[in-house]
């Protein structure tokens, strides 16, 4: 069972939000809150079943007796694949962490890049946002 994600929370009230945006309500940060909790949840849950998964092919692949070239190919490549989702899974669960530790500090909701706030919508649609729009946008053209 996973451990409670978040001890104490900062209160609507401190967190920060742009200019044209009405502060936060205890509702709507409770909202996010349990939607963190959730997809926390669900990413150890995926974690666990992808780690299996994972360590059976590893097991399975053994030394390649018996498999023709092509099986041995299929087999590397499958497992590569299930090795760069479980690190895309893993890098998720490192973020929704982050992002509960914000809420912990009272940072969440400022951008990681330009410490200007991401904007309430913006969370509320993706609570594990960490860039504001701008910065976001910036980062993809790269």
């Amino acid at each position: 069972m996973p451990k409670k994600a978040t001890k104490t929370v900062a209160s609507p009230d401190q967190l920060k939000v742009k200019a044209d945006e009405e502060p936060w309500t205890k509702d709507e940060l409770d909202e996010v809150i349990d939607e963190l909790r959730e997809m926390r949840a669900h990413s150890l849950e995926v974690l666990t079943a992808l780690e299996t998964e994972l360590s059976g092919l590893m097991k399975d692949s053994g030394d390649g007796a018996g498999q023709d070239q092509a099986d041995m190919g299929a087999t590397s490549f499958e497992r590569d694949h299930e090795l760069t989702v479980v690190n895309s899974e893993k890098d998720k669960l490192a973020q929704i962490e982050r992002v509960m530790g914000y809420l912990e500090e009272g940072t969440y909701g400022i951008c990681e890049s330009c410490g200007e706030p991401i904007g309430k919508m913006r969370l509320m649609a993706f609570p594990r946002a960490t860039l504001c729009m701008t910065c976001k946008q910036r980062e993809e053209r790269r």
